[in-house]
């Protein structure tokens, strides 16, 4: 093969006129050798290249030109060797073949259940079970595309799974589980109302699981979620129609290209926080073989990991060398991508320093909310790790909004009937002050949830008090015990109308409150259809139906589908609910919000009160449009009975008139425009047990 010695300054594998080059970071090997591949099978390689340490490295970067004999297409990855001294942190094997962390694009599937028995030997070659970088070239039609760039307090986000979301048969999909299963929903998802899809990791990963068999299905457990990363610049041919070569890229491409022809944006779920490599008695794949001691945090015994993640290992994040990939990665998902945000994964993690400690000012988070190319990018924490961080309203930097956990367990608690829970919940459906104020960030840093693909559904939230993992093959003890749940009356199942009927009631409180509820708004997939994963709350491990969405639920349950379809509506045609600007209460001479008891006295907040009237003003300035709105009027009870709520005079001389009564049935569930019922000089309304009422003023 004719070679030059190459350039440093891009890594990865990038096409030229009549080359491709070569570049990969390595501060501590002494060989490096390049691999070409002519099939995705192939157990040996075609040719074999080793670099000069001399002629074909610049400071820890190894870099090469192939001339002519390398193009697009071209299969590859990489050997190194080294120091095997884990006691100081190497841990190089010349016989281990390794992916390049900045391919573009892999072939072939990797699982740690195949693999084990092999990879963990010194001497064997860990090829058989080894997904190929493959050189591509960027020439797609992107029709003058680019990221939508919505407001955040405009933002109604949809966590779904790319494979999950279509692979059930009823959802009737030409390419179901792939990205253009997802183009074919479109539809679906204007008539919904949302605004972007959040995409569970798309990213290659591990689908085994540590050896586990599923106890029903007597097959191995696979890791159906993808938080086990692979790499950070390539997405997983799991959710291809065609897996060959570029095409998962390019239908990525053209799922995001159509989503925003569409007007929905796309958020990635990122895992930056640690790989698939596992713990010292895991596989070496990738960073492990390329420099161990850069790549991860290591304990002061260095033949073992710090594991900040619950999951064996812990990307070194604030070191230079990995700020940059992270960095790199998210430039390419926008740049050549087209992604318009990202929600990371255990975002704490980002946070700490090579000791494991909690830095004040991260670099790179930092870096991440600064960084010029990512200014207009959509940018969510997960504020917490695996090790007890829990930085929930404490992020360390104001241009990151955060899952506002305490937003979901604060609701939960609240319709559940705890006591206690007013104050709290009030200061939930007001945006989270208590979180958000006092470092200048805004309600729409808050991203609402109540519930979320880790966790029940929202219909299994109100049908199971404990968790059923018993699936998952580790003897129901994996996924959280406390889930702030009811079942109310049956676990499970049943066709009990009375027990049906508040389920229904309740599922329709929880998302009217979230719709209602000052910040940005996230809806689990299926939620608006009463999707059951049968009590299971971690089905991570369940690529089968119990985490497929059944859409014949769709119409079983379209009592619930049509009602979250006209309260996204509802929330969307009121700015009155996402403001840009926290509540003041009493400013510039004018209410913007005021809190009432249902006798009209003001809010009594003490321990037993179950009952709450909140009194929204459209009349003020700082909403997200440049008109007045409409006052609203809610009113909320959690006794097990009615009660008779006293109606505060409608502002400026309006009338109210009622649009949201949980108990009531369609249509009076929620009313169409136009179609509200008119109260006239109705000084009370009764507002049933377990219900929510929502008036809105009108002038008559």
């Amino acid at each position: 093969m004719k070679t030059l010695p190459g350039n440093p300054l891009t890594l990865g594998a990038t096409i030229h006129d009549n080359f491709v080059r070569f570049a990969i970071f390595s501060r501590h090997a002494s060989d490096v050798w390049l691999l070409f591949f002519d099939n995705a099978d192939d157990l040996q390689p075609a040719h074999e290249i080793k670099l000069d340490s001399h002629l074909n490295r610049t400071g820890d970067i190894w870099h090469i030109d192939v001339v002519s004999s390398a193009g697009e297409g071209q299969l590859y990855l990489y050997r190194m060797d080294g120091q095997y001294r884990p006691t100081q942190g190497h841990r190089y094997n010349r016989n281990k073949y390794l992916i390049d962390p900045y391919s573009r694009a892999l072939v072939g599937t990797y699982s740690s259940n195949e693999s084990e028995q092999y990879d963990r030997q010194f001497t064997d070659s860990n090829l058989p079970f080894l997904p190929k970088g493959v050189v591509i070239r960027d020439d797609f039609d992107w029709q003058g595309d680019k990221p939508l760039n919505h407001p955040l307090h405009e933002t109604i986000i949809y966590e779904a799974h790319t494979r999950g979301l279509t692979k059930h048969t009823s959802a009737e999909i030409n390419k179901p589980g792939t990205y253009l299963g997802i183009v074919e929903l479109i539809p679906y998802f204007k008539k919904l109302g949302i605004t972007a899809i959040e995409l569970l990791p798309i990213h290659p990963s591990d689908v085994g699981v540590d050896g586990h068999i599923n106890p029903i299905t007597g097959l191995p457990v696979t890791n159906h979620w993808g938080y086990q990363t692979i790499n950070f610049f390539s997405v997983t041919q799991r959710y291809a129609h065609d897996k060959k070569s570029d095409s998962p890229l390019r239908e990525f491409k053209t799922m995001v290209r159509e989503l925003h022809k569409a007007g929905l944006e796309v958020i990635l779920d990122v895992v930056y926080n640690h790989t698939a490599e596992g713990d010292h008695k895991g596989n070496c794949l990738s960073f492990r073989g390329i420099d161990n001691q850069i790549y991860y945090l290591l304990e002061d015994d260095k033949r073992r990991y710090k594991n900040y993640s619950g999951v064996g290992n812990t990307l070194n994040c604030n070191h230079p060398v990995v700020r940059n990939l992270i960095v790199d990665s998210l430039h390419y998902w926008v740049v050549e991508c087209h992604v318009d945000g990202f929600r990371f994964d255990l975002a704490s993690v980002l946070g700490r320093d090579q000791f494991g400690n909690l830095l004040e000012n991260p670099p790179l988070v930092e870096r991440i909310a600064e960084d010029p190319i990512l200014r207009d990018t959509k940018l969510i924490a997960e504020a917490w790790d695996a090790a007890g961080a829990y930085q929930v309203g404490s992020f360390p930097h104001r241009r990151w909004a955060e899952w506002n956990a305490q937003y979901r367990d604060d609701i939960r608690r609240f319709w559940r009937g705890d006591l206690g829970t007013l104050s709290s919940f009030a200061t939930r459906l007001a945006g989270s002050s208590d979180l958000y104020l006092r470092d200048g960030r805004a309600p729409f840093h808050s991203i609402n949830f109540i519930t979320s693909h880790d966790g029940f559904t929202l219909n299994d939230l109100v049908s199971y008090k404990h968790k059923h993992n018993f699936a998952n093959g580790e003897n129901n003890y994996d996924g959280e015990s406390n889930n702030i749940s009811d079942n109310m009356g049956v676990e499970g199942h049943t066709d009990d109308f009375t027990i049906e009927r508040n389920r229904v009631r309740r599922i329709k409180n929880f998302i009217a409150t979230l719709m209602l509820s000052q910040g940005v708004p996230m809806l689990l997939a299926g939620d608006e259809f009463r999707r059951t994963q049968q009590g299971n709350n971690n089905a991570y491990a369940q690529d089968n139906e119990i985490s497929w969405l059944d859409w014949s639920f769709k119409e079983k349950h379209g009592e619930i589908y049509d009602f979250t379809c006209r309260m996204i509506a509802f929330r969307k045609a009121h700015p009155i609910f996402h403001r840009q600007h926290f509540f003041t209460g009493f400013d510039k001479g004018r209410f913007d919000i005021q809190w009432f008891s249902m006798n009209g006295e003001e809010a009594d907040w003490g321990h037993l009160v179950r009952t709450l009237t909140c009194l929204i003003y459209g009349h003020y300035e700082r909403t997200t449009k440049d008109r007045p709105d409409n006052d609203a009027l809610l009113m909320f009870n959690v006794d097990s009975m009615p009660h008779t709520f006293k109606l505060p005079p409608a502002p400026y001389h309006k009338k109210w008139r009622r649009v949201i009564d949980t108990n009531l049935l369609p249509p009076l569930d929620i009313c169409p425009v136009d179609w509200e019922t008119k109260l006239g000089n109705q000084k009370s309304y009764q507002v049933s047990e377990q219900s929510m009422v929502v008036l809105l003023s009108f002038k008559e």
